[in-house]
């Protein structure tokens, strides 16, 4: 199965993010990802996708790379500037019919091993383990470097709208709380 569209939104009710995946069969996966799991899986892609990025320059970029940290996250950010300004983000996320869904719902993703795989490619593996549920549900995600980099956009936006890295310390509450309506981003 190939990935057709992506969504990625917060959701303030469940405060917790919905990522949609369409894939080229006209299937439907969900998953939720959690505070927890968003706040850790950020940083490690991102250092993923910033070793991959040098690497896919062949023997001059990895060499240049090797030697200045500065320069590698030039080349990922590059790299991400360009597969943002060519990519979908408009075009709105078509769910496929409620009985096409996989799993039969969103999954409560508990822990996502990430790889790299040849071609700059990434492997999401992504599990749900539930003490109520004893039988695991897991399933395997490959992004190419440009799907990679637009789930981390839709991801940073969708953290962005959460509120979960700006929330004060203290006990206040924040003026101006995400709300259902709140803009989704979408890549086709």
């Amino acid at each position: 199965m190939q990935v057709s569209q992506l969504s990625i939104g917060y959701q303030p009710e469940q405060d917790r993010i919905l990522a949609r995946v369409n894939t080229s069969e006209n299937k439907e996966l969900q998953f939720w990802v959690t505070r927890r799991l968003a706040l850790g899986l950020m940083p490690v892609m991102e250092r993923i996708q910033t070793e991959l990025a040098a690497l896919q320059g062949g023997l001059a970029t990895a060499h240049m790379a090797a030697a200045d940290p500065i320069a590698k996250k030039a080349i990922v950010d590059f790299q991400r500037t360009e597969t943002l300004r060519a990519a979908d983000f408009s075009t709105p996320y078509k769910a496929p019919p409620e009985n096409d869904a996989l799993f039969g719902g969103p999954l409560l993703v508990t822990d996502i091993n990430i790889a790299p795989l040849d071609g700059g490619r990434l492997r999401l593996n992504c599990t749900e383990k539930l003490p109520e549920n004893p039988q695991q549900r897991t399933f395997e995600l490959a992004l190419s470097t440009t799907l990679a980099h637009a789930f981390m956009h839709l991801l940073e936006q969708a953290v962005a709208k959460s509120l979960w890295l700006s929330f004060p310390q203290t006990a206040a509450v924040p003026s101006a709380l995400p709300t259902p309506e709140t803009k989704q981003g979408y890549l086709n």
